[in-house]
């Protein structure tokens, strides 16, 4: 029988579905990756909590999460290989407005749906071999969960944190339910895609622009260690600016319009006022005159959303209020006007419009015929519209003051002091980002646990009554209907007054969905305690999360509602730290053929059918190997059949080793020690880089130094050998744990793999005795030299222009110049 046909036979025999099944069993039953609380309390081990986001059970897991959860995975290995107690927890982010969709048309309970979809998941997840700690799992929609999402809204409120008020909010009339901020995209709902309009209501709300300041300030501290487009789009959605308030004196009234601008030194080109028409503002200063004109605009700014009436490109519209104000700089008068640009929430809900140097100013003054003067000079031969950039001032004087000539920072803070002085503004600091709605009109979701008495006012439910529970609703009974379905439950909402006793009613709203994950991590460290929201020691212990693995499309919405949480907490002392995620890594999105995968383009990718056909530990080998973490996978130019090939040919080292386990290395072959230890120290480097895929590509050159070694001389028997087979199965299990484990098993250790510990890299192998050194000539290459890693550039300049190869390409012409970069490349430039 020839080699090649008993590599066959060898490669056939690995059953890559039989040994899935065998080591699921095993793991089980040894249950390897249960983190020990009181190793971590005691100091014994240093920690590292390992944190990917979980997932909505909406079905069994996809090519998303394979990705995911595979990269997360090696860092979670690694660690542990690297002996430091690692909590690897997972459950499910379960309420929300799909499993309740669902349940409406399909007239069941939305926890039928729900808890289903989980124990599909669940099976998937422990069949891809993730490092999971089990012992740990939770979900939200379980009562032992919302019970204390309850009490922390009221912990909230009793700091005033939490707090309801009326103001105009985001409605998605498909989903029948308000909005957040964030949770409009391009006008559009998050989840269902419809138009969103506004709605006047009275809602709750967490006041998380009580730490806009700290929030803002603490991303200069993540920054080293979170990407930079997470860092960029908080800064961005907190929007921090420096100005000031100016006032502007109604004429005729006591009112007195104050307005935010970033740019005090424009206020002498402030030729009109613009209010938000759907601000209360503009409903109290418009004249009587003019009311028909206002109410019949202000409904249709009430029909687009945020996004759209702050487009650039937006036609501009607006009414004349029919009152004018005083410019404090100038002394003239200056129309008031109504326009949607304007937004209500927005600093004070009215703008200076000064439209020599705003666009939108620009625009709206010009169609309706207003002034414009500039306040900034424009560079020679500007022939723009409104110049938004620096320059000297012009047009800014009056009796008091002057500041023509200035530069804008400095006509910036002698503006602001000339205004504190007369009592007509003050320096500030704003921000875009606005309190946090977390009120939802829909029943899936944790019940807001205030009870509403015509007595007592807003009355919270008592502690030792949590958790408020849902009822058990159905299909046709959760329909939306612009209101909470839990409104029309009647034995469940009418309740007597804690306070008085008197007739009350429970408050009908649900919490929005991203209150649950701001705090799940949390809840990780002590999942089974049934006195607490958490354990504080043990959090203390555990946190921050030594990395947080999921996808950039939440670097707004859950990162920025964590962030505050966790800072709530701290006030609270329930908490010592103020950040919840030391380091943070997003990964791309698995798209095929180009594009991203959908049935209407019949370009899907089934995770399910990969797993048969491939295996496990081929499908991640390839989701790791594809390329940085980061960049997205197109799977139409992956070959998981690549990949399982290779797992192949390194499970195949590991029967061919014939030293007994324990045999020292260091009589075996010289070169393979120095492949198997700078692969090591490589590999560890590259992890802890977050270089996934070049780790691979490295274990993949020590598989083929081995076989080589093998089969051209040292033989099966050497010490190296072992020493090489072993390292691969350690460094393979942080990405191909089953065939780890095989390998580990042939190689005569007992499972498991993951607790083999990371090899002591020997320091002396990793100097190179000689280096490669290229020679180019007019851009070719013309001579390898063998040089000392430590070569001078003067010694490798002339070794290379000494060399017969080099003398005969340049062939008597003069050498113009040598560049040297010692040790690897020397180019003659001739």
């Amino acid at each position: 029988m020839s080699e090649q046909t008993e590599q066959t036979e060898r490669d056939a025999a690995y059953d890559v579905h039989a040994a899935e099944t065998k080591w699921q069993r095993v793991w089980r039953e040894m249950q390897p990756f249960t983190a020990d609380d009181e190793v971590v309390l005691s100091g014994a081990r240093e920690k590292r909590y390992a944190l990917t986001m979980f997932p909505y059970p909406s079905g069994d897991l996809h090519m998303g999460h394979a990705e995911v959860t595979a990269l997360h995975d090696v860092v979670a290995r690694y660690w542990r290989q690297r002996g430091y107690e690692v909590m690897n927890p997972m459950g499910w982010d379960s309420f929300g407005l799909p499993a309740e969709n669902a349940a409406i048309k399909n007239d069941e309970h939305p926890a039928t749906y729900t808890y289903a979809n989980i124990d599909t998941q669940l099976e998937s997840f422990q069949n891809y071999g993730i490092s999971f700690d089990w012992t740990r799992r939770f979900n939200t929609s379980d009562p032992s969960y919302y019970r204390w999402t309850q009490w922390l809204f009221l912990k909230f409120r009793e700091r005033g944190l939490a707090y309801r008020k009326n103001s105009p909010v985001n409605w998605c009339p498909q989903d029948q339910t308000v909005l957040a901020n964030e949770q409009v995209v391009d006008g559009h709902c998050e989840r269902c895609g419809a138009e969103v309009t506004k709605r006047e209501l009275t809602q709750w709300y967490f006041r998380i622009t009580e730490y806009a300041q700290e929030l803002h300030d603490q991303l200069d501290v993540l920054a080293p260690t979170w990407p930079e487009r997470v860092i960029t789009a908080q800064r961005n959605w907190i929007g921090r600016s420096e100005g000031a308030h100016v006032e502007f004196p109604i004429e005729g009234t006591d009112e007195v319009l104050t307005v935010y601008t970033t740019r005090p030194d424009t206020v002498f080109g402030a030729t009109f006022m613009v209010v938000a028409a759907d601000a209360a503002l503009a409903d109290r200063l418009v004249t009587d005159e003019q009311r028909p004109a206002f109410e019949a605009y202000r409904e249709e700014v009430r029909k687009a959303s945020e996004i759209e009436r702050q487009s650039t490109d937006r036609p501009k519209t607006g009414v004349d209020l029919g009152v004018t104000a005083v410019n404090p700089l100038t002394g003239e008068s200056i129309p008031v006007w109504a326009a949607d640009y304007v937004l209500a929430d927005y600093g004070t809900g009215a703008i200076m419009a000064v439209p020599g140097q705003d666009q939108r100013d620009w625009d709206f003054a010009t169609k309706f015929g207003l002034p414009i003067v500039r306040t900034v000079q424009p560079p020679e031969g500007w022939e723009g519209e409104a110049y938004v950039g620096e320059g000297p001032a012009i047009n800014s004087a009056n009796d008091e003051i002057s500041l023509d000539g200035l530069e804008v920072e400095e006509a910036k803070t002698r503006i602001i002091a000339w205004l504190e002085d007369k009592g007509r503004g003050t320096g500030t600091v704003n921000f875009r980002l606005r309190d946090w709605l977390l009120s939802r009109q829909r029943y899936w979701g944790v019940p807001i646990p205030i009870i509403h008495c015509d007595r007592c006012g807003e009355v919270p439910v008592p502690e030792d009554e949590l958790p408020v529970e849902l009822p058990e609703l159905r299909g046709a009974d959760l329909k939306p209907k612009g209101v909470s379905p839990l409104a029309a439950a009647e034995d469940w909402v009418s309740v007597d007054c804690p306070q008085c006793g008197g007739a009350a009613r429970r408050d009908s709203d649900t919490m929005d969905t991203f209150v649950d994950s701001s705090w799940y991590m949390f809840r990780f460290c002590s999942p089974n305690d049934d006195t607490q929201a958490f354990d504080p020691a043990l959090v203390n212990a555990w946190m921050p999360c030594d990395i947080y693995v999921g996808g950039v499309e939440h670097a707004v919405l859950h990162l920025l509602y964590a962030r505050f949480f966790t800072k709530a907490l701290a006030d609270m002392g329930m908490v010592d730290f103020r950040e919840p995620f030391a380091a943070q890594l997003n990964q791309g999105i698995v798209i095929n053929q180009g594009k991203k995968m959908s049935k209407s383009l019949g370009n899907g990718v089934s995770l399910g059918e990969q797993l048969r056909e491939y295996g496990v530990d081929a499908v991640r080998l390839t989701l790791v190997f594809a390329g940085p973490p980061e960049d997205d996978i197109d799977w139409a130019d992956m070959s998981p059949a690549g990949s399982l090939r290779f797992l192949q040919r390194a499970r195949r080292l590991a029967g061919d080793v014939t030293s007994e386990p324990g045999t020292d290395p260091a009589s075996g072959d010289d070169e393979l020690r120095r492949v198997t230890h700078r692969t090591l120290q490589e590999a560890a480097d590259l992890v802890e880089g977050y270089r996934f895929n070049v780790m691979v590509a490295r274990v993949m050159e020590l598989v083929n130094a081995t076989r080589k070694a093998i089969d051209s001389g040292a033989g099966p028997a050497d010490p190296a050998v072992r020493e090489a087979a072993e390292a691969v199965a350690i460094v393979l299990s942080l990405v191909a744990p089953y065939t780890a484990e095989e390998m580990w098993e042939l190689l005569g250790h007992r499972p498991t793999v993951a607790d083999a510990g990371w090899p002591t890299v020997d320091e002396a192998l990793l100097v190179e005795e000689s280096v490669t050194c290229v020679v180019q000539v007019k851009g070719k290459v013309r001579a390898r030299l063998e040089v000392s890693p430590d070569v001078t550039d003067a010694d490798l300049e002339a070794a290379a222009l000494a060399d017969p190869a080099v003398q005969r390409a340049i062939d008597g012409a003069p050498v113009r110049k040598v560049i040297v970069r010692a040790p690897k490349l020397v180019n003659v430039v001739v």
